[in-house]
């Protein structure tokens, strides 16, 4: 069971996403404009958030973006009828998680909330890692490079704790697909293309060495400057 909240203006979206949701046993609350939603999101601990991008009052994209830079990283699956590359790209810059592009079907964004908030079994004995001058304190959820401390959403600390515990290894899409974002099949979007350039421009830029590298035609390596 999921506590989750729904912020859509739309009332047969609405209606249909949140009696479905409980139909499958979930809480769920409902807001039906962007500044309630901000509201609930920020003072209510919820497992997932399923934001619309288009809402009066404060819209989707910045009712993430105000979460995130408040260090609210509950997951977000963003619903938009803006389907285009650039629109996805956009709220997935602005902190979502992922992004289901209206009209969809119900059975897909059950098994999108699923796989967001779905961990399993990822304990592991090491929790201190380290690839060259890049540290990551799994227990305590830091990432540091240089010293300096580098905030990261919880699906890039995810991508980078995957990538560092395969350091020296290419780490091909279907890899990522099924580990940090546990889909068995290609979604056909571009999300991890988008999450590994975010990624990138945290832990690399403005350090002298690259250590996210892409392997063209394969995937991606962490490794240590040669």
């Amino acid at each position: 069971m999921m506590r989750i909240l729904l912020v859509e203006d739309d009332r047969d979206t609405a209606r249909h996403v949140g009696n479905g949701l409980m139909e499958a046993g979930h809480i769920v609350d409902h807001a039906d404009n962007g500044d309630v939603g901000l509201a609930l999101a920020q003072t209510e601990p919820y497992d997932v958030l399923i934001i619309d991008r288009m809402l009066p009052g404060c819209d989707g994209t910045a009712i993430v973006e105000r979460l995130r830079q408040s260090e609210n990283f509950t997951p977000i699956l963003i619903l938009s009828a803006l389907g285009d590359v650039a629109d996805r790209v956009s709220g997935l810059r602005a902190g979502g998680d992922d992004y289901l592009p209206k009209p969809f079907a119900f059975e897909e964004l059950l098994a999108r909330l699923d796989a967001l908030v779905r961990r399993g079994d990822r304990s592991h004995t090491e929790t201190q890692l380290q690839v060259a001058d890049l540290e990551m304190d799994v227990l305590a959820r830091q990432v540091k490079r240089a010293g300096k401390i580098i905030a990261l959403q919880p699906r890039e600390f995810r991508l980078l704790e995957y990538l560092i515990r395969h350091s020296g290894q290419v780490v091909t899409r279907t890899m990522l697909l099924e580990n940090v974002w546990d889909y068995h099949f290609d979604p056909q979007t571009n999300v991890i293309d988008v999450h590994i350039s975010r990624l990138r421009s945290k832990i690399d830029r403005g350090f002298s060495h690259t250590l996210l590298n892409t392997v063209r035609g394969s995937g991606y390596i962490l490794r240590e400057p040669e």
